[in-house]
Formats: structure tokens, C-alpha cells, sequence
């Protein structure tokens, strides 16, 4: 019997036009192997739903879209055997960079037939579940406001970025990883699952997605002329070695700061409370990822 594939298309992610999408399934995924159905979701939280209903009816589950689209879809696929398969059509795809699936979509379809499936953890934010990237400070601010743009897609990100990294300031925080408490000043505070925002930034390069163990990368206030230089850094994997970076490894983070605020999941915002609390989920969705990816 053929496997059943669910595709979940997300139509607006990244800027990009899906229209095609459903052509390309059907071109490029062996209909030997697969019957596929294609549903496009239409607001927010509606792909985690899709998916959600979808579970124990499907082989595989496909998110087609960003880290925003993987995530809705993913959180209903968290310790369930139904494993998840990308088609990357985001701004940034961290995930599916980490998980060296091809960012061409043509190609990203035909690994769905012969990819491997791993295990790899996940993590939550007060409940709240991410599988790439989390974080508090500038980033979760830029998100916030990103969200309220027009506009979608790399080039608006980085524009955003660019308007608002003079204005923004640092914030005190307490941290306790795994018991131990730490207080410190910092721009914005990363809690990462692989080792990249998106686009092969790469802000914590040593991460495992199968280590059981996340990476607080708690990045100090450094001049606004040395930009350039942190982008260099995570570009080539060399991040982790600035004095403006600080990593520690855990597995249950706990931050105080001094008010409610904006986080980011997997690059989308949320408004949450003061106290925030982290922890991993270790091993605890399949994903169907590329041959060449390293199981660690």
C-alpha cells in the first residue's frame, strides 16, 4: 500500500507565492509511493489544527512554508510516530538548514521518498513548544515588530533590524540553568536547538539537535559599528569564539527580567509574562531529513 502524505501549505510565508506548490508535489513525489493530499492553511494556528486532526490519519505530515509553518505543525507531531517532512519556503528555514534538507523545493520534495528519519528533541517556553530557536531581547523585539509589517521575507528582516539596533538596550535578567543562577546584561538572549537563527547564521555552532540539551546564548551589548563583524562571525561558524557571546549548556532554564514582553518561538511573537521557563523535551519528534545530515 501507498504511504499517505499530508501537505500543510502555508501561502504566505516567506513572501513567496505557493500557487505552484501543488504542481510540484505532483510532479516530483512518486505516486508509487504516495497518496498525497494538499491543504493550504488560512490564518494563524490553523496548520498546528490541520495537522493536529491529521495525526494517525497520515504516514507523514509535510509542512510547506518557514520555522513559523514548521512549528505550528510540528507541535502536533511532538511525541506521536507520525513524522514530519519539509518543504522549505521561508525566510530564514533554521530547521531545514540544520537539517541539510535542500532549500530548492524540487529537490526537498524527492528527499521525502528517501530521506532517513531521526529523532530530535524539542523544547517548550512556558507550554509554548519550538523546535529551532527561541529567544528573549532584541531578537523577540525585532519579531514583534516584523509582525506588524507588510511586507514578509529576508530583505524586511534585516531592515527592520538595521532601523531599530541603535535604539534598542540592553535588560537585566536572572538565569538559572539546571540549578545554577547567573545574572546577567545582556542584548538579547538566544535558546538554541540547532545551531542557526536562518540563513546559515549561525549563532551557536556546536549545537545537537539530539544532545538533549539547549544552548543559552546570552549575547552581551557591543557597538553598533561591529555589526558587520557578528555577521561574519555566525556566517563562518566562528560566533561562538566573541567576547560579546556567552553559551551554557542546559536542560531547565529559568529567567526573571523585569517585565512582560515580547519572546520569540521558532521566530514568531508572543507577549509573555516576566517569568519565563525553558526546558527540552528530549528525542521527541520525527522528522524525515537528508541523507547527509550527521546524526549526532
Amino acid at each position: 500500500m501507498n504511504r499517505k502524505a499530508l501537505f500543510i501549505v502555508n501561502p504566505i510565508s516567506g513572501g513567496k507565492k505557493k500557487d505552484g506548490v501543488p504542481e510540484l508535489i505532483d510532479k516530483h513525489l512518486d505516486a508509487g509511493l504516495f497518496d498525497t493530499i494538499i491543504v493550504f492553511s488560512d490564518g494563524v494556528a490553523h496548520a498546528r489544527q490541520l495537522a493536529r486532526e491529521a495525526v494517525n490519519k497520515f504516514d507523514v505530515i509535510v509542512a510547506v512554508g518557514g520555522d513559523g509553518t514548521v512549528n505550528e505543525v510540528a507541535s502536533a507531531l511532538v511525541r506521536t510516530d507520525t513524522p514530519l517532512g519539509i518543504i522549505p519556503y521561508g525566510s530564514g528555514n533554521g530547521l531545514s538548514r540544520f537539517l541539510q534538507i535542500p532549500m530548492d523545493p524540487t529537490d526537498a520534495i524527492r528527499t521525502l521518498a528517501g530521506g532517513p528519519v531521526e529523532l530530535i528533541d524539542s523544547a517548550t517556553l512556558n507550554g509554548r513548544p519550538f523546535f529551532n530557536m527561541a529567544g528573549i531581547g532584541f531578537d523577540a523585539h525585532i519579531s514583534e515588530v516584523f509582525s506588524h509589517g507588510k511586507k514578509r521575507g529576508f530583505i524586511t528582516y534585516i531592515k527592520s533590524s538595521f532601523e531599530e539596533i541603535s535604539k534598542y538596550k540592553s535588560q537585566f535578567y536572572e538565569i538559572e540553568i539546571d540549578g545554577r543562577k547567573y545574572e546577567r546584561e545582556a542584548f538579547m538572549v538566544s535558546f538554541a536547538n540547532s545551531s542557526q537563527y536562518g540563513n546559515n547564521a549561525h549563532i551557536s555552532p556546536l549545537a545537537s539537535v539530539q544532545d538533549g540539551l539547549l544552548d543559552v546564548c546570552i549575547i552581551k551589548q557591543f557597538p553598533v559599528w561591529r555589526l558587520p563583524e557578528m555577521g561574519v562571525r555566525m556566517i563562518t561558524k566562528t560566533a561562538h569564539k566573541s567576547k560579546y557571546l556567552e553559551i551554557i549548556r542546559g536542560k531547565n532554564i529559568n529567567i526573571k527580567r523585569a517585565a512582560p514582553g515580547p519572546v520569540h518561538l521558532d521566530g514568531e511573537p508572543q507577549i509573555m509574562s516576566a517569568d519565563i521557563h525553558i526546558e527540552v523535551v528530549p528525542h521527541s519528534l520525527k522528522v524525515i531529513v537528508d541523507k547527509s545530515f550527521k546524526a549526532s
